[in-house]
């Protein structure tokens, strides 16, 4: 019937003739049955074959690189049939699997000899990996991207069976580290390519990796190190020690050799702490909580540590937002991965009239209701098991309400295990509870409101985390100001605020949420912080001479100490100044979207962070001056102190850079700086007597990020100190349908 109603309009469009035809159909059963008739024979006529996807992916891909050296590994696509049965067969192997359990029990160490044995073994081994150059480490660091690659399906089913992994969450884990491997070759290229110092690696790092994430982090807190030119010994997390086997196995297959990265299996106690305090170790590699880094530094108090640790993120949704979207997007973003992110979403606050949206508050309840929970052997499951029975502040997360709060929807135990839990929604959550501070790394989640954005900045800011935070709004005004006013490194609008991906998302907090030096892993800096910088004289017609001129102060302070110093010390603070200059108009002074996706933004940027400078006693001035030079360009707020009087000149200078001299002997200052709490600060100590009574007075505190190494005249070195980095990642359409609401912002 419909049929011929369509047949009769294409003829004569009127409502005349549609409802002469409607009459005849009802008046004539023969024509309707003639019109039966004609439908069902153009069904029968139908081609039974169902036409093969124009998108093809072999299983077996290896990853490729694009003209600039790096581009990011492909998921596995499982709307593909090759795919959906590739992954079946890698499920299927999950319950019997022993993947990397013979090298776990072959690499156990049990007492303080054997690790000294150990670490003189790999610092042995060092000089001739490091004699490779950052080209020669790269090209292995490459064929470990293949093998990694050719290894997905052995990669997945580990992560799955040791750690509960889903297939979809242990995929996207390979690309990653199949990405760190790719990028970190870059990256160690352009180590060698930097102007004004030269890169002197670091003989040994620890790496300590977390189990949450068993393959990528695991990977990429390897890789980093080796592409530096560094021997690695890796401890594994005691829950993933098989996955770190089969990550180490496919390196070494790669050509990475057995005395530069090692696999220890070392028990928590004594002779872990022996490892990681060990005198021979450069530098350690931490990802896990804030309170292991500062056990680490209480075992040895000048131990160089990078860490990314805690997190208390939050999405605010603001009445502007698509509540559709952000409903999705909170959901994945707290219980992805069972919500065992340190990313993850552990609050939402909801502004103003969005507390009160039924449509908001059913959306939430029914997307984390309706999560197929379980096992990853079962491919169906979506949101799978917590590492080890729940304990402690977990337990209480999912067991107990603090006040005026209810369940919006009530965690259940699943099994007898005590791993498998569905997942938790409390509502009514308090400023400044315990629940609104602490970081629970389960999937459970708090709902809190806030009269306006301002109000609701304040609750995200509130933690003293700074890792990632969410808005979801489509007012480009909201947007500015919470840009303008957020505390986290990793920043994500219109999007969930977990999946950080290599170059595009380089990841890392501010805040307790980093340790350290504060450079993003997967981002450009990070392989500069992984060994140490001595001065090399820069070239005296600059690759780059394209930069604008100095800075009118910096013109004057170089001016007022023209007779001070000798003349190659002021050359050498002159090409310091025409470099920081340079750097800072083609890297630190823009905002850049490397990946130019179109559909989203990812701008990556620099912030000024409050720094304080420290002259050591019987060390020239001129180090400090080049440092007051890229505090003046970064625009960070500096302190400066001396061991003794500067001269006249040297002051006077500082003083035109915004800087004024405080004159303390070591003690007072490291006294001084104890009391500040979190801080950066930039030591010039050729003898290290103002370094070691900085890290007396702090107890190791890692609050305190200390920068100590020789003064040199690159800005792509000495400006870092004084910025904070972090990435912005902003979804750009709504649904396929490009939107513009961050075109204003960002430019």
């Amino acid at each position: 019937a419909i049929s011929y109603l369509i047949r009769r309009l294409e003829e004569n469009a009127s409502q005349e003739n549609f409802m002469s035809a409607v009459f005849e159909l009802t008046s004539n059963p023969t024509l309707l049955e003639r019109e039966t008739q004609r439908f069902r024979a153009s069904l029968a006529a139908l081609d039974t074959m169902v036409p093969e996807p124009n998108r093809k992916q072999e299983t077996d891909r290896a990853p490729q690189l694009d003209a600039s050296g790096f581009v990011n590994a492909e998921d596995s696509d499982s709307s593909l049939p090759n795919v959906r049965d590739w992954g079946r067969a890698i499920l299927s192997r999950v319950p019997e699997s022993r993947l990397g359990a013979d090298l776990v029990e072959a690499s156990s160490y049990t007492s303080e000899a054997q690790i000294d044995a150990l670490v003189h073994s790999a610092v042995a081994a060092q000089a001739s990996w490091a004699e490779l150059g950052g080209a020669g480490r790269a090209a292995v660091l490459r064929r470990a991207a293949l093998e990694l690659s050719a290894r997905r399906g052995d990669l997945i089913e580990v992560a799955a069976s040791e750690t509960g992994k889903t297939l979809a969450e242990g995929d996207v884990e390979i690309s990653e580290a199949v990405d760190f491997a790719n990028y970190y070759a870059l990256s160690a290229e352009r180590l060698d390519a930097v102007q004004g110092a030269t890169f002197v690696p670091s003989q040994l790092t620890v790496v300590t990796p977390p189990w949450n994430f068993p393959i990528a982090i695991t990977a990429g807190s390897i890789l980093a190190p080796l592409a530096a030119g560094s021997s690695v010994i890796i401890k594994p997390a005691p829950q993933a020690k098989r996955c770190a086997a089969v990550v180490v196995e496919a390196l070494w297959s790669a050509g990475i050799s057995k005395d530069v990265l090692v696999l220890a299996d070392v028990e928590e106690g004594p002779i872990g702490q022996h490892l990681i305090s060990h005198p021979a170790v450069d530098r350690v590699i931490l990802t896990g909580a804030y309170e292991t880094a500062k056990l680490f530094r209480s075992w040895r108090h000048d131990l160089a540590l990078l860490a990314e640790t805690s997190g208390k993120n939050a999405i605010i949704v603001t009445p502007s937002a698509d509540l559709d979207v952000a409903a999705k997007d909170v959901v994945r973003s707290a219980f992805g991965h069972a919500g065992q992110k340190c990313s993850a979403a552990s609050l939402v606050i909801l502004v103003g009239s969005v507390a009160q949206s039924n449509r908001f508050r059913h959306q939430l309840i029914d997307a984390a209701s309706s999560l197929r929970v379980g096992y990853p052997q079962n491919p169906q499951t979506e949101m799978g098991p917590i590492i080890e029975r729940a304990a402690g502040k977990l337990k209480d997360a999912l067991t107990t309400l603090g006040t005026g709060e209810s369940w919006l929807v009530e965690p259940r135990k699943l099994d007898d295990t005590g791993r498998l839990y569905s997942p938790g929604v409390r509502e009514g959550v308090q400023p400044g509870s315990y629940f609104h501070l602490t970081e629970f790394f389960g999937p459970v989640l708090g709902v809190m409101t806030a009269r306006n954005l301002e109000e609701a900045i304040e609750l995200q800011n509130a933690s003293a985390y700074g890792l990632t935070a969410g808005l979801h709004t489509m007012d480009p005004a909201e947007l500015a100001l919470w840009l303008d006013k957020v505390q986290a490194g990793n920043l994500y609008v219109n999007r969930g605020i977990t999946g950080a991906i290599v170059q595009r998302q380089p990841f890392g907090g501010w805040k307790r949420s980093s340790v350290g030096a504060g450079a993003k892993a997967g981002g450009p800096n990070y392989l500069i912080h992984l060994g140490g910088w001595k001065p090399a004289e820069l070239p005296a017609e600059p690759s780059d001479p394209s930069a604008g001129g100095l800075l009118p102060a910096v013109t004057a302070a170089l001016d007022s100490v023209a007779k001070e110093f000798t003349e190659a010390e002021r050359a050498s603070l002159h090409r310091a100044a025409a470099d920081d200059q340079r750097q800072w108009d083609s890297e630190f002074g823009v905002a850049k979207d490397v990946s130019g996706l179109g559909v989203e933004r990812n701008v990556f940027r620099y912030l000024p962070i409050p720094v304080q400078l420290r002259l050591a006693t019987g060390v020239s001035p001129a180090g400090l001056l080049r440092l007051g030079l890229a505090s003046y360009r970064s625009g960070a707020t500096t302190g400066v102190s001396a061991a003794e009087q500067l001269p006249t000149a040297v002051s006077n200078a500082l003083v035109q850079l915004g800087l004024s001299v405080a004159v303390e002997s070591d003690a007072e200052w490291a006294a001084r700086i104890a009391g500040l709490g979190s801080v950066r600060v930039r030591i010039v100590d050729e003898g290290g007597a103002s370094s070691a009574a900085l890290h007396a007075a702090t107890a190791g505190s890692p609050d305190v990020a200390v920068y100590a190494g020789p003064v040199t005249e690159a800005g792509r070195i000495e400006l870092l100190p004084f910025l904070h980095e972090q990435a912005v990642a902003i979804t750009a359409h709504r649904f396929g349908n490009p939107d513009n609401i961050s075109g204003t912002v960002l430019t």
